[in-house]
């Protein structure tokens, strides 16, 4: 698997360039994940369950945004096991977003998008790359 990546040169971004691009990635999640609220309700909507609405292709946009993320966190140095679970994530959200409503009420719940952009956030981190963002 590694010899489908030998010649691609990952260029890590500089310590400014990472907290940019974590704050776009931040800007992204929330628009798909918690960018409306349901009025009278604590409850939080985003794009991913309007889109996710949409037979057929809907869930299939929503995960292939979803992987930008993940792409944008390889590129910021993600460890493979941050990426897998980062997958993971993205996985489950799209498994259980393919069942008729209940899949739509889980992405609501679930947050994917959110969920991996905090992961990411924390191991940066830790790290030492950047500090947390509010």
């Amino acid at each position: 698997m590694d010899r489908i990546y030998e010649d691609v040169e990952i260029i890590p971004p500089r310590a400014g360039g990472r907290r940019e691009a974590l704050e776009r990635l931040d800007r992204l999640s929330r628009l798909l994940d918690t960018a409306i609220a349901v009025p009278g309700t604590s409850i939080r909507l985003g794009a991913d369950a309007a889109i996710g609405l949409v037979p057929g292709i809907g869930d299939l946009v929503t995960t292939l945004i979803s992987a930008y993320i993940i792409r944008e966190a390889h590129r910021l140095g993600a460890p493979r096991h941050l990426i897998l679970r980062m997958v993971g994530n993205v996985a489950l959200d799209g498994l259980i977003g393919t069942i008729p409503l209940a899949g739509d009420v889980f992405d609501v719940l679930w947050r994917a998008n959110r969920r991996n952009v905090r992961l990411l956030r924390d191991h940066l981190a830790r790290e030492g790359v950047t500090s947390r963002l509010a």
